[in-house]
């Protein structure tokens, strides 16, 4: 039995070159987008993805209602829903005894929507 070669895709240069002169435009601003990954790292979770995508449904969820959407404790909601706030991704606050988070601006709803409408799109 006889292998077939497989053909290779060339995706990368074949020989070294650059644009001097758009990465000498690009290249001093690279650093702006530096702990911007820290958004997207938050939002890898998929628990934590699910809660946001939860919030942008309601004004506000109290942690309680996080908790049984996810399936999962009050513990578990709390500790995502507190990285997310420290994130800057989700604020809170306190009635009594209770505690309702919310999306932390248009920004979020929209990193999530545009995210969600992009994949629907494959």
């Amino acid at each position: 039995m006889t292998k077939k070669p497989t053909i290779q895709p060339v995706d990368t240069c074949e020989t070294s070159c650059y644009n001097k002169e758009v990465v000498e435009r690009i290249q001093p601003k690279i650093n702006d987008v530096s702990g911007v990954e820290l958004i997207f790292k938050a939002l890898s979770d998929a628990t934590r993805l699910k809660i946001v995508y939860a919030l942008i449904q309601e004004k506000e969820l109290c942690v309680c209602d996080v908790a049984q959407i996810i399936g999962g404790t009050t513990a578990t909601a709390s500790h995502h829903l507190r990285l997310l706030r420290n994130m800057g991704l989700a604020k809170y606050r306190k009635e009594g005894k209770l505690v309702f988070y919310s999306v932390a601006d248009h920004h979020v709803h929209q990193l999530v929507t545009i995210a969600l409408e992009h994949y629907r799109e494959d």
